[in-house]
């Protein structure tokens, strides 16, 4: 452990970190997080019912730095870990991350810098993000909106964020809204807690954006094995609270988040390589906004490719080999996703979102 009398100075972060059968991964995500910069923090795993050596790295890392503290708990799911750890937090803001994401060393830094020189409006503050696979090695996929200030309703289109490891929260905001939605679990609907969590918070807060790539979101297309269906039941879920709570925001911003729900579900059944499944929710998201998806070219890739694998299965035996669309084969780096970035920008459905946004934030403000 390295902590300065500076960083004492400065507020103390609580990382949580659900983990449920995470040995894979965990120790490479502990490894980024005691390598911030920013150095007062409180590190707390929960073993969510694990059946792994998890809590046996754990315990490996605790015996080295006195940060590092080990729950426990009969399996409850991925919002209950989190709720517990809150629980026995300190720390005057909370960093969640996932069990098998990583930090980039500077990322700590400077979401407190950002969050520090914030007025008390802004509860969140969220760094962009890469794609990583199992080697760390990135993917090609980003996470980059600049979407800040009063972000509800836009939130309610698209989980801009991205995932779950990359925003800081204030501790106050969890004091007046609540902690992790566990109901979600009850009713097999697991799957978008984190949205719904900042949901609830942008009720009430700003958000602010760090506009550098600190975060790893770990993509492993070997455990692919998601429930695709208790996913789509969570989005449902939570939207149909939304409409009760939010009947002033327009019937189409519920169908248009339907549709960017259900092509991110088409993109994890083709990582998976369950075509049927990728054409059923491509599908679904024509259905629910047809003028952005005919504007997304990668859609009809996307079709194209899982027709042509449904009919000609198995690969081998037709003398065929489809590329994989899910990772390069050449090396991607920050330069290569920064040049992707440009290009993405400028196509159309990107163009067009970007003003779907700009409505979104300017009728909040009105």
């Amino acid at each position: 452990m390295n902590t300065s009398k500076n960083d004492l100075n400065q507020p103390l972060i609580s990382v949580i970190i659900p983990a449920f059968n995470a040995e894979n991964f965990l120790a490479k995500t502990l490894e980024s997080v005691l390598s911030q910069t920013y150095q007062n923090i409180e590190v707390l795993i929960v073993d969510d019912g694990s059946t792994d050596t998890t809590a046996e790295i754990v315990k490996s890392f605790a015996r080295k730095d006195s940060r590092i503290s080990l729950l426990q708990q009969p399996n409850a799911g991925v919002a209950a870990a989190r709720n517990l750890a809150l629980l026995k937090s300190k720390g005057d803001y909370i960093a969640p991350i996932d069990a098998d994401d990583i930090w980039y060393p500077h990322n700590l830094e400077k979401q407190v810098k950002c969050l520090n020189s914030s007025a008390p409006s802004v509860g969140v503050v969220y760094s962009w993000s890469v794609d990583i696979n199992e080697q760390d090695l990135l993917t090609g996929g980003f996470y980059n909106s600049s979407i800040q200030g009063e972000v509800y309703t836009a939130l309610v289109y698209k989980y801009f964020i991205g995932n779950a490891s990359s925003s800081l929260i204030r501790r106050i905001c969890f004091e007046k809204i609540g902690g992790y939605n566990c109901k979600l679990k009850l009713e097999n609907a697991q799957g978008c807690e984190d949205w719904e969590l900042h949901l609830r918070i942008a009720e009430k807060y700003q958000f602010k954006v760090v506009p550098e790539y600190l975060v790893g979101y770990r993509q492993i297309t070997s455990s692919m094995s998601c429930n695709f269906a208790a996913m789509a039941k969570s989005h449902s879920l939570i939207l149909a609270d939304v409409r009760q709570q939010h009947p002033e925001i327009p019937r189409s911003i519920y169908r248009w988040s339907s549709s960017n729900f259900y092509i991110y579900l088409a993109v994890k059944s083709n990582r998976s390589a369950n075509h049927r499944s990728t054409l059923s929710w491509l599908y679904r998201a024509f259905k629910e906004d047809l003028f952005m998806a005919l504007l997304r070219h990668n859609l009809y890739l996307l079709s194209i490719e899982s027709i042509l694998k449904i009919i000609v299965l198995p690969p081998a035996k037709s003398g065929l080999e489809l590329k994989q669309t899910s990772e390069s084969s050449e090396e991607t780096t920050l330069a290569t996703i920064e040049s992707r970035m440009k290009i993405h920008r400028m196509l159309p459905s990107q163009v067009y979102e970007r003003m779907r946004f700009n409505s979104l934030t300017n009728r909040k403000s009105k």
